[in-house]
């Protein structure tokens, strides 16, 4: 709901879904991530709205839009964080009926929603390890919850059996995609390792050593968050290449002065960066070093 074309101010997706279950019509509304939201700054087509105020009074829009058609439930799916759902929530004026939030971005596991301005606040921490449900009782006179029980629960072989025909089906292919994916592009002389996005590791130094050589440029910085996996090697196939490092995005390239440098570092390793604060962190490339 908070993406839109600057020319024109229309909408970039659309922004909302209505459902329609045993005669009930839920809605659903889309708020972004943060990270997104940071990338379209210094786009020129597309805006956004960046402060969480203007997100709440846009959701504000599209349920007051369609309280004519009675919706009996609205869940809004957002990306931004538990704490910032939080805030979200009470923004939210209770008159617009948003009963839900099933958030993401910020990896939360909870044992039980948060409730905030009478909204249900719900997060599955992160990957595929578990999955959060919700079970719901919903009063469609008064058009909110009357009753809800969450958990989450862990994938594996118990709570997830396995389809043996989906299993046929994927092993159909798996010999044509092996040839490509198996195949044994390089071998270290030893497992390397990323077990944590706030300091470095070594991974990190591999991937901004690669960049900085293969670019020929001086100094790489390679956001943490774009090495996916904890481990590599020490025999690398294709496939464990594009699953530890998936992203096929730009490289932007800039001058900067010492003092912008400086500055620079500085920021990204302020305290807030290592007492929970969901910031960016860099690797630095070989022949760059820092002491703080």
């Amino acid at each position: 709901a908070n993406l839109f074309i600057k020319t024109n101010q229309s909408r970039l997706f659309q922004p909302y879904h209505i459902v329609k279950i045993d005669g009930m019509k839920i809605l659903f509304i889309g708020i972004v991530t943060e990270d997104v939201l940071a990338n379209t700054k210094n786009e020129g087509l597309i805006g956004s709205f960046v402060d969480i105020n203007e997100a709440a009074l846009e959701v504000g829009r599209i349920c007051n839009t369609y309280n004519a058609i009675d919706i009996d439930y609205t869940v809004l799916l957002t990306h931004i964080g538990f704490e910032e759902d939080k805030k979200l929530a009470e923004l939210l004026d209770p008159n617009w009926g948003v009963d839900v939030i099933i958030g993401g971005h910020s990896h939360t596991y909870i044992e039980k929603p948060e409730v905030v301005n009478d909204i249900l606040i719900v997060q599955a921490g992160m990957g595929t390890d578990q999955i959060g449900r919700f079970d719901l009782v919903i009063d469609t006179q008064n058009n909110c919850t009357h009753k809800w029980s969450w958990k989450c629960i862990s994938i594996n072989d118990k709570t997830c059996p396995r389809d043996e025909k989906l299993e046929d089906l994927i092993n159909s292919y798996k010999g044509k995609t092996d040839l490509k994916y198996g195949r044994v592009i390089t071998r270290f002389k030893k497992e390397l390792t990323h077990p944590d996005r706030y300091r470095e590791t070594e991974l990190g130094d591999l991937f901004a050593d690669i960049l900085k050589n293969s670019l020929g440029i001086d100094i790489m910085l390679l956001g943490s968050g774009s090495i996916r996996l904890e481990k590599l090697g020490p025999i690398v196939t294709l496939q464990d290449l594009l699953e530890v490092f998936p992203y096929d995005d730009s490289i932007h390239m800039i001058k900067v002065t010492g003092k912008q440098l400086k500055d620079m570092i500085t920021y990204m390793l302020r305290d807030e960066a290592f007492e929970g604060d969901h910031t960016e962190f860099y690797q630095f490339s070989d022949g760059f070093n820092v002491e703080y």
